[in-house]
């Protein structure tokens, strides 16, 4: 758009706005408004009719096309070759010659099939799809006309609302009188621009309207025929195919069934086809055993620290007459059974001691335990006479090592009879 054509429509917008929402008074001619319905009509049948018949011709050719691509992807599946791409002496032809022959008779058949129809194609294009096109490039000036004619009846509706208003004005200054002599040329010169653009358009468009059915039904008969000898050639050709490698005369499923054979069974024979992957993770779980294994550590480790035996309550400091009681308990009271060993491929071997004794803790951060209970051992020193750190039933924490107990506690001197608490396995 240029700049003088972008002002136009600057000073056009107030009346077009009015002239969408029906606002104020608006020029209306009935004659013009049926004619422009059967023009928009006439705009909308003839770019259908030239889409839809290009659409037409392209799929034939398209259609066409694809069946020898078709046949050609067959032939390549008919001959498969095997042997070492290193080594083409060792090359060996597996394929079905029948099948590869039947594909390309099929193909030598579209091919010809394609040549016949080019005729009648081209015909389409030059007695269809071409007339159509230049008929709507006659619509597109009609069009452009319209427009222009529209934009001419804006400028007359505007100067003559302006007109009226200077006109009902009952005071007039020397202004006033200047500016509705100017308004009366404005009308008078729009007037005329409007009655030339609408005059024209009422005259010529009933002249179109006459040549369309000379124009437009022929074009759609012909496609009518054209598309009748298309599909004639198409079934003459296909109806007349005689491959000696399928046998047209019985049902397809039926056909199909035959030449498959017992394909399928042997198929099933085969073990791949009932493969089905072991091990690695569950379909419903995301973790695997290692973050399984970590997981149950940290819920372990959370229930130890809420344990109120051993941070909220720490039992009396140790002393000579509870180390007495510990070993008379110990002595009656028969040693469970240690608890079974996790499997091997969820976890690597781990060092384990066993308690001989009881022990309970003499501060936060110390491990109680029982005797006969199974310790694990997460860090320790090849100093016997120093405290181990270890886990026994998910509590965490230090416990004396295999030293006797004499130099039992880190806080007190004790005065025991020497024995060990644990003892390694």
């Amino acid at each position: 758009m240029s700049l003088k054509g972008f002002q136009k429509s600057i000073v056009r917008a107030p009346q077009q706005f009015k002239a969408k929402f029906n606002i104020g008074e608006h020029t209306k001619d009935p004659v013009y408004l049926d004619a422009e319905r059967r023009f928009q009509e006439l705009e909308k049948e003839t770019k259908k009719l030239h889409d839809e018949s290009k659409k037409y011709f392209d799929a034939i050719n398209g259609m066409l096309n694809h069946q020898i691509g078709f046949s050609k992807a067959m032939t390549e599946l008919y001959k498969p070759i095997s042997g070492r791409a290193s080594d083409p002496s060792s090359y060996t032809i597996e394929g079905n010659p029948e099948g590869i022959r039947a594909c390309e008779e099929y193909e030598a058949i579209v091919r010809d099939l394609q040549e016949s129809l080019v005729p009648e194609l081209e015909m389409i294009d030059t007695r269809v799809i071409s007339p159509a096109q230049q008929l709507l490039e006659v619509i597109k000036v009609i069009r452009k006309v319209a427009v222009k004619r529209d934009h001419k009846k804006l400028d007359y509706d505007r100067h003559k609302n302006s007109l009226k208003k200077l006109q009902d004005k009952k005071d007039k200054s020397l202004k006033d009188e200047k500016a509705l002599y100017k308004a009366e040329n404005d009308v008078e010169q729009a007037t005329q621009d409007y009655n030339y653009y609408n005059d024209l358009l009422k005259d010529e468009l009933p002249k179109l309207f006459a040549l369309e059915a000379e124009f437009i039904r022929p074009l759609f008969q012909s496609f009518y025929y054209m598309q009748l000898n298309v599909f004639y050639t198409l079934h003459e050709r296909m109806q007349g195919i005689n491959i000696g490698y399928f046998d047209l005369n019985l049902d397809i499923e039926e056909a199909f069934e035959n030449k498959r054979g017992d394909v399928k069974e042997r198929a099933e024979e085969l073990s791949i086809v009932h493969f089905k992957a072991t091990g690695g993770r569950k379909p419903g779980s995301k973790l695997g055993p290692k973050d399984k294994l970590a997981q149950e550590g940290k819920s372990g480790y959370a229930s130890r620290q809420r344990d109120p035996d051993v941070v909220e309550n720490p039992p009396p400091p140790y002393s000579a007459t509870a180390g007495s009681s510990f070993t008379a308990a110990a002595k009656s009271k028969p040693a469970p059974p240690p608890p079974k060993p996790k499997p091997a491929r969820f976890s690597a071997p781990v060092e384990t001691v066993t308690a001989l004794y009881d022990y309970e803790a003499q501060a936060h951060g110390d491990l109680s335990f029982s005797a006969g209970d199974v310790i694990e051992i997460t860090q320790r020193t090849d100093n016997q006479n120093e405290w181990w750190s270890g886990r026994v039933d998910g509590r965490e924490g230090q416990f004396p090592g295999e030293h006797d107990r004499l130099s039992l506690s880190k806080h007190t001197s004790l005065t025991c009879i020497p024995a060990n608490y644990v003892q390694l396995n």
